[in-house]
């Protein structure tokens, strides 16, 4: 009887999972690859958006898919070197980057342009940054080419360690991005 309890506390201490280990920035970030599952509220002229979202980036592409309360897409951006695409429903829009597509059938958008950098905790490239850093050496604050991105929590302390909630500003539009879960290679 003592043998089967050992090896039933044996068994399920195997089932036990630790958590997960806090996501760190990729040591590559500028080709990294990753993808992201979230949420995101937007603001916008007095009306408010909310989503779910799912964000693939790879150093030659983009898809954002927005996904309705109940998991459906409601929107997919896709996004390459050569255009633009926007699939809402049974519309279908195209236009020569993702920035111009949203703006035009949603009314906001998202700065993919920077955001892929943003999310991993860092300024964009090529343009100039002012960047504030909290106590763990993490940026708190980042305003670049007209945004304000405010790091509000971090899936660590390490100063490496990944954005899970930002708050992005920018000409009247409020984006809080809530990222609940990071997939790198």
């Amino acid at each position: 009887m003592i043998w089967r309890g050992v090896l039933l506390a044996c068994l399920l201490s195997g089932c036990a999972s630790l958590p997960p280990a806090p996501a760190v920035r990729p040591p590559q970030p500028e080709s990294a690859s990753f993808a992201l599952n979230g949420r995101i509220s937007v603001s916008h002229q007095g009306a408010r958006h909310s989503a779910g979202l799912r964000w693939t980036h790879t150093a030659q592409s983009d898809e954002v898919l927005l996904l309705a309360p109940l998991g459906q897409t409601a929107a997919r951006v896709y996004r390459d070197a050569q255009n633009a695409t926007l699939d809402d429903g049974d519309k279908h829009y195209q236009a020569g980057d993702a920035e111009t597509l949203m703006q035009q059938a949603l009314g906001w958008y998202l700065p993919l342009g920077g955001l892929h950098h943003w999310v991993l905790g860092m300024p964009t490239s090529g343009s100039s940054a002012q960047i504030e850093r909290d106590d763990n050496g993490q940026i708190a604050a980042l305003h670049q080419d007209g945004w304000e991105v405010r790091y509000l929590r971090y899936a660590g302390t390490r100063p490496d360690s990944l954005p899970t909630r930002l708050q992005l500003s920018r000409d009247g539009l409020q984006m809080l991005l809530l990222i609940d879960e990071w997939e790198l290679p």
